[in-house]
């Protein structure tokens, strides 16, 4: 796209644009045929009425804005400086209403389900008992905690904040990719996106009927409210982070400050009699709920490692005391374990009696044998995974490796195959970016974020994420990934409506 072309009102159409070609996988904005699809229509008139030298101004002062509010994330590794702006498209992603709603339905049946798995194992462990999943792949899972086991926790709501991957396959539907339920990041995301593809496209924002998320961080702190039970009328909540130098220490301090609570470090805390408290420099301040963004592990070097730093001494016996609400609960990871993942839609179906309204990604468990075999002998063809891994580590992309990995990534599954799974190679979604001055397709996930205590939410909007190399599937942030702006329509007919008419345009 090397200029400004005219407006077709009619069904203005990319496709034949040789820099932005229509591949195997699914095009957000465009139809197999090319044509614009109706959610996108009014976006696209609108990037079709400004010259490529227009856009790259917007896209600049976008950039700049994160520069200079300090929106930045953590490359742990990198041999240049660690701390950078999050690479943020202009161009929004645009989800239809009809779409959103079987996304919300969804994922608050998901997340329903694993409070409830996670209430039982660390309970009666029925689910066990009735062989739905292995005893060993729960009870041996790392991110199992046997502290957990028979504590109380109010609303059974063991996931407060969720923060669930989905991708989109060529036939256009929804899969869950993965469930986040330790401590998710990338809300604070979310919310800088929204602001500024508002001030990007103001008048198309308006006229599309865009559902806000601007609620969010009172939302998350009712939630959070809402699990200190009736110990005190309005409960001192705060954000417990490992520090500045963990890579979404910018989330912290941003969702503390949205929220209007302390940013705590574990050193601010002292724990006396099973009560928690935070130093201030007025003396003690009792706390009622930890919102924490620190990993089991480091939450109390009482309890778990001995040599951490960040959580405070004696925290995990106040909340086994029921003084103190850690949200998300410890132990919460055993139900994001990858392996425990490919049983999810039978957890849905023991707990609910219902099928899984969002499918999963087919999964090869690489402790079976046989399906061992299958991962061996078609490394080339599949995505393989660490079980306890995150952020893009511990993976390999098959069909974008040398063989020098695969045959690296072979030996290891053979030692120990436990510790991985498979899954198909998916073609992501795409959806148009600005990249190097030229309207590109850049393959997409999308991460919604659902709150759960005495209600549930799903947040209508999500984080949207992108891998910029071209061809990429890779869309984490650590690995070179971006981000963008999610709309989620209102109304499918309004916006219908308002796509089929002509109107003015934003200043330019």
């Amino acid at each position: 796209m090397a200029e400004a072309r005219p407006v077709d009102n009619e069904n203005p159409s990319l496709s034949a644009d040789p820099a932005y070609p229509l591949g195997e996988a699914y095009d957000e904005m465009f139809s197999r045929d090319g044509l614009t699809r109706e959610n996108y229509r009014l976006l696209h008139r609108r990037m079709r009425s400004l010259s490529v030298e227009a856009l790259g101004d917007r896209q600049r002062t976008l950039e700049r804005s994160f520069l200079l509010q300090g929106i930045t994330f953590t490359v742990y590794g990198a041999e240049s400086a660690t701390e950078r702006i999050i690479p943020t498209d202009l161009f929004p992603r645009i989800i239809p209403a009809s779409e959103w709603a079987k996304i919300e339905s969804g994922l608050t049946q998901r997340l329903r389900a694993l409070n409830l798995f996670l209430g039982d194992i660390y309970g009666p462990q029925r689910i066990l008992a009735a062989g739905v999943l292995p005893r060993d792949l729960v009870l041996g899972a790392p991110s199992y905690r046997r502290e957990m086991q028979h504590l109380f926790v109010p609303n059974g709501a063991y996931v407060n904040v969720c923060g669930s991957d989905l991708i989109r396959g060529v036939e256009g539907t929804f899969y869950v990719l993965e469930d986040n339920l330790r401590v998710p990041s990338g809300v604070s995301y979310m919310l800088a996106n929204r602001d500024a593809s508002r001030r990007t496209f103001p008048s198309t924002f308006r006229e599309a009927g865009v559902r806000a998320v601007e609620r969010y961080p009172d939302l998350l702190l009712s939630t959070l409210k809402s699990m200190a039970g009736d110990r005190r009328a309005n409960p001192q909540v705060v954000v417990l982070t490992p520090g500045v130098y963990n890579s979404a220490y910018y989330e912290h301090a941003y969702l503390a400050r949205l929220m209007g609570v302390p940013l705590v470090e574990g050193r601010d805390l002292v724990v006396h009699d099973n009560q928690v408290y935070m130093r201030t420099t007025t003396g003690l301040g009792r706390i009622d709920v930890i919102y924490r963004r620190v990993d089991d592990d480091f939450i109390d070097p009482l309890t778990f490692r001995r040599d951490s730093s960040l959580g405070a001494a004696g925290l995990f016996n106040a909340y086994r005391a029921g003084n103190v609400a850690i949200c998300n609960a410890p132990g919460t990871g055993v139900a994001d374990d990858k392996a425990v993942y490919a049983y999810v839609p039978a957890i849905i179906k023991y707990y609910l009696g219902e099928e899984a309204i969002l499918p999963n990604v087919e999964t090869y468990l690489c402790r079976e044998r046989s399906q061992l075999s299958h991962v061996l002998a078609n490394l080339d063809k599949v995505v393989v995974k660490a079980v306890g891994a995150s952020g893009g580590y511990g993976m390999l992309v098959g069909p974008h490796a040398s063989e020098a990995e695969r045959a690296s990534f072979a030996e290891a599954l053979k030692a120990d195959p436990t510790n991985y799974i498979a899954q198909p190679t998916i073609q992501l979604s795409t959806a148009p970016c600005l990249v190097d001055g030229q309207i590109e397709p850049r393959h997409v996930d999308l991460r919604p974020f659902i709150l759960s205590g005495d209600t549930t939410v799903v947040t209508p909007g999500a984080l949207t994420r992108v891998a910029l190399k071209r061809g990429s599937l890779v869309v984490n942030s650590s690995q070179g990934g971006g981000s963008k702006d999610t709309w989620v329509l209102a109304d499918d007919a309004a916006a219908r409506s308002v796509a089929d008419r002509s109107y003015p345009e934003d200043a330019a």
